[in-house]
């Protein structure tokens, strides 16, 4: 007996939903997920702008304050417990441009 590949895998698992959830629970699960990576995304997205607008208000070489660094870094997941500010930046700035450039593909 072969086992299953491809195709044949995305057929089991339909079934398997179907079987569990139930065809009028499916549309609702649908519509979970669709809010949940919404507002995943609008977090994202006010994290970048946040940055952006402390970055031009204290361009004159100030820094933005630790609790807002947690915070964007707690919105976007980032563990910043053991990281100085810079780090912290750094870390920021990475994982925004890692969802940027997952977004346009």
């Amino acid at each position: 007996m072969q086992m299953p590949q491809g195709m044949e895998w995305i057929f089991i698992v339909i079934i398997i939903v179907v079987i569990f959830f139930g065809v009028k629970k499916i549309p609702e699960l649908a519509r979970t997920f669709g809010k949940a990576g919404a507002e995943y995304e609008k977090a994202r997205m006010e994290a970048k702008r946040e940055i952006q607008q402390l970055k031009s208000q204290q361009s004159g070489g100030g820094k933005m304050g630790r609790e807002k660094l947690e915070e964007i870094a707690d919105t976007l997941g980032i563990d910043y417990t053991n990281k100085n500010d810079e780090e912290l930046r750094a870390a920021i700035d990475v994982e925004l441009n890692r969802t940027n450039s997952n977004n346009k593909k």
